[in-house]
């Protein structure tokens, strides 16, 4: 099955391990693409193909005509409308990028013990002017708070999306793919520069409850007071001022939102960045959160379910088509958090659908991860139960 827009194809193979079959598939879909030349590829496999992904790459990279290829392993993959939460098979995604400047990078946790300044990050890239970062990791052998933290200082202000590669429940071990190389550590990172833009939504899959307020005591991951009163307090009384219904749907399911860039007279979705409420303690009257917030910082309590992590998309995602109107959108990539699809929603195919819906139809590719990276406020994080889309832009 596969769906074609003039800049990017995507397909989906779902069979047993087939030399001949794979091949054909992969010449059937370049034959889609109305381009002359692909400018990327993008593969994502089930772990079933583990002991054939090196051969599996060198199929696509010789019959796709695939200059730069990359991507990584997850038991469930994504494809253009669709979700395959389970053992899915192949995803291969071809783009045609005009006028797009790519470099590729691999790096491993050495590289981030070495790494003594932006510079050592700016050469590895070759010097490229880089206007985005699509990035895929390994979540066992990363430290990916720690790379995050060196690339948003060597890229400020550029996004840096994608997702750390899973393999099913249990697994120990992962897959990463750059051209010809399977890499079982590390990451591969795709730098677009040139005439293409990476444009970032980042859902987090919450709803603002209450009001926002500013921390005005907190240590570590503790917040004490908010708005010079006691925090718990604060907890209880938001919680208390939602209707029935709302009480329902928050119970188990509160968050803190924490707003990364203060230089906005409001704020909204997209502004906070979403962590866990890991406490509560109402004898000292503090809360405990999974992040570590300061003093002076706008707060606001957040809920989290299907309905409300629907609405947060459709809303950005209706913000992102207004901001794009007059810009070409050539193909998208969906990382989505192992806990969404059917887990969240009850119903396959939400989170692929609604970008359809809004933004399509374009070639969209990607995968369910255990963990996504994506921009909130001007500055990249690592998150869990968001989907995180990267859309390749050419330039007005």
């Amino acid at each position: 099955m596969s769906q074609a827009s003039p800049h990017s194809v995507v397909a989906h193979y779902e069979g047993a391990f087939d030399d001949d079959a794979i091949s054909g598939w992969a010449t059937d879909l370049r034959s889609q693409l109305e381009a002359d030349t692909v400018s990327l590829g993008l593969v994502y496999m089930a772990p079933r193909f583990f002991e054939h992904a090196k051969v599996i790459l060198e199929i696509l990279r010789v019959n796709a005509r695939v200059p730069l290829l990359a991507g990584c392993s997850s038991q469930g993959l994504i494809f253009n409308e669709r979700e395959i939460e389970d053992d899915a098979g192949i995803v291969l995604a071809l783009y045609d990028l005009p006028g797009a400047e790519l470099c590729a990078m691999q790096f491993e946790q050495g590289d981030l013990e070495d790494a003594e300044d932006a510079g050592y990050w700016h050469d590895k890239a070759n010097g490229l002017d880089v206007n985005g970062w699509l990035v895929f990791a390994d979540p066992f052998h990363l430290d990916a708070e720690k790379w995050l933290r060196q690339w948003n200082e060597a890229w400020a202000n550029k996004p840096i999306l994608g997702g750390l590669a899973s393999a099913g429940p249990g697994a120990t071990g992962t897959q990463v793919y750059l051209n010809g190389e399977v890499l079982e550590e590390g990451a591969v990172a795709i730098g677009v520069g040139g005439a293409v833009d990476l444009r970032g939504v980042t859902s987090q899959g919450c709803t603002p409850i209450g009001q926002t307020w500013t921390i005005t005591e907190s240590d570590h991951n503790i917040i004490h007071t908010i708005g010079n009163r006691n925090a718990y307090e604060v907890l209880v009384e938001t919680f208390d001022g939602l209707p029935a219904e709302e009480k329902e749907k928050a119970k188990g399911n509160m968050f803190v939102g924490l707003v990364t860039n203060e230089y906005r007279e409001d704020f909204g979705r997209g502004d906070f960045l979403i962590r866990n409420l890991l406490g509560a303690d109402d004898q000292a009257g503090a809360i405990a959160v999974g992040a570590f917030p300061r003093a002076g910082q706008t707060m606001q309590f957040q809920r989290r379910d299907a309905q409300a992590a629907g609405e947060d998309l459709a809303a950005l995602l209706n913000t992102v088509k207004a901001d794009l109107a007059d810009a070409p959108v050539l193909g998208g990539v969906l990382c989505c958090c192992n806990g969404r699809g059917r887990h969240l929603f009850g119903a396959p195919d939400h989170d692929a659908s609604m970008v359809q819906s809004e933004l399509g139809p374009l070639g969209l590719a990607g995968f369910f991860c255990n963990g996504e990276i994506g921009p909130v406020g001007g500055r990249n994080f690592l998150h869990g139960y968001t989907a995180s889309l990267a859309l390749f832009v050419g330039r007005k």
